[in-house]
């Protein structure tokens, strides 16, 4: 079988499809992934076909514009709000999105699709091809459920009723890109325009995609409510990444001393990273913690610090995260796994999208305190989270216990079983049909 996986983001939008990809990879599959140009040398890497995708609208979060866009996305309206002020720019960036797509496609002409949600083209490409499509998720933000909000919406005791209300917000914005979408399917593609009906849970034909969950159901429950092809898989961790070697002045650090605090929040440092860098040594110095700062890309700026903090650009979480005390961090999908399956306390200072979310799922699970929001992020908040996270017996027992669950999983073994699955079921139709 031949797969297209199409995937948009940044590294961890990315990562999770690769481990998946490599498992598919070792079934006797042979997988494409189609995404961004940035991240073509770490699908190589990893011995994956890459499909070329356009990387301007990653380029465009990285300048002032985006990063401004990010400092003030905060909750789901922040999200529109800031979807509102880039859509000039946002919508010809989707549109090549979804040619660059299509045109990897045509050039595998695969037998399946698997695909992120913000790949919107993927659906009317599988359409055309004949082929069976999946949706692959990190996070419980589309299929609606009446057991929590939508991501990024106040949690409000009024009944199932309102939680699973928001999850039409999601289509709202969706119209956004409608036209778009439909100018693909009519004049390059020779389909018919999706029916308004349809949303993004079903085909044009009105039937329902498979959704495979990429997150460990002891994390997050799969909701009783949800229809049987929504599924919950466990996470994809991409495994070969423990052969990561480290810098000789990392190792050197990490052995002279107890294990330290890492905290770095990826490119999510918004216009001011000095600010978060100079918040983040002062709370380790007041909490007489040592320290790894992860600059990230594009994000936390430091500068000289004490003996008892080191400097990184980035390193494997893999690796390092076992052989930190606690972890602060951004509340990223991807970053949320790593930190669980080392069974780590932690720290979520939240920017946008799902991030939130995983904050407060952390803290109510008891392997985290409260998530700290990171226009709210000061020296006080943060010192106390280092001191409940260091000194709590309780949060680190329930972190042990959690990361046990998480490795005695295989999520990646899980979601090939539904992929092939799939595959086999659309053939035997296809047969049945003729």
């Amino acid at each position: 079988m031949k797969v297209l996986i199409i995937t948009f983001g940044s590294r961890g939008d990315v990562q999770p499809y690769v481990a998946l990809g490599r498992g598919l990879q070792a079934a006797g599959h042979m997988v494409t992934i189609c995404t961004a140009s940035r991240f073509e040398s770490f699908i190589a890497d990893h011995n994956l076909a890459y499909g070329y995708m356009t990387d301007e609208l990653l380029k465009l979060m990285d300048t002032d514009l985006g990063r401004d866009a990010i400092e003030n996305t905060v909750g789901l309206f922040g999200v529109f709000k800031t979807m509102l002020k880039l859509v000039k720019y946002l919508k010809p960036l989707t549109k090549q999105m979804i040619i660059d797509s299509w045109e990897a496609a045509q050039a595998v002409n695969p037998d399946l699709v698997i695909y992120h949600p913000k790949s919107l083209g993927a659906v009317s490409i599988a359409e055309k091809m004949k082929i069976p499509v999946i949706m692959a998720n990190l996070q419980p933000m589309i299929v609606p459920t009446s057991e929590f909000p939508l991501a990024g919406m106040p949690t409000i005791p009024i009944g199932g009723w309102y939680n699973r209300s928001t999850y039409g917000l999601i289509k709202l914005g969706l119209r956004m890109y409608a036209k778009i979408i439909n100018e693909f399917r009519q004049h390059v593609l020779n389909l018919n325009p999706f029916p308004k009906s349809s949303g993004i849970l079903y085909t044009a034909d009105g039937k329902p995609i498979p959704i495979l969950h990429g997150y460990s159901s002891h994390v997050v429950p799969r909701p009783m409510d949800w229809p049987g092809n929504a599924m919950v898989n466990g996470y994809w961790f991409l495994d070969s990444l423990n052969d990561w070697k480290p810098d000789p002045k990392l190792k050197a650090f990490l052995d002279a001393g107890d294990p330290p605090v890492y905290i770095g929040f990826g490119s999510m440092a918004g216009r001011n990273p000095q600010r978060l860098a100079n918040i983040a040594i002062e709370a380790l110095r007041k909490a007489k913690l040592r320290g790894i700062i992860a600059t990230g890309r594009g994000g936390l700026k430091a500068a000289q610090l004490p003996d008892s903090i080191l400097k990184i650009d980035m390193a494997s979480h893999d690796w390092l995260f076992p052989r930190m005390a606690a972890i602060v961090h951004h509340g990223g999908a991807g970053t949320t796994a790593a930190a669980l399956r080392a069974g780590k306390p932690m720290t979520i200072c939240p920017f946008i999208g799902d991030q939130p979310f995983w904050g407060e799922r952390i803290h109510a699970l008891g392997v985290g305190p409260k998530p700290i929001p990171h226009k709210k992020l000061s020296v006080s908040k943060l010192t106390s989270a280092l001191h409940e996270m260091s000194k709590s017996v309780t949060m680190h027992k329930h972190s042990k216990k959690l990361s046990i669950l998480i490795q005695n999983e295989n999520g990646i073994k899980n979601a090939i079983g539904v992929i092939e699955d799939v595959f086999q079921r659309h053939k035997h139709n296809a047969v049945y049909n003729r």
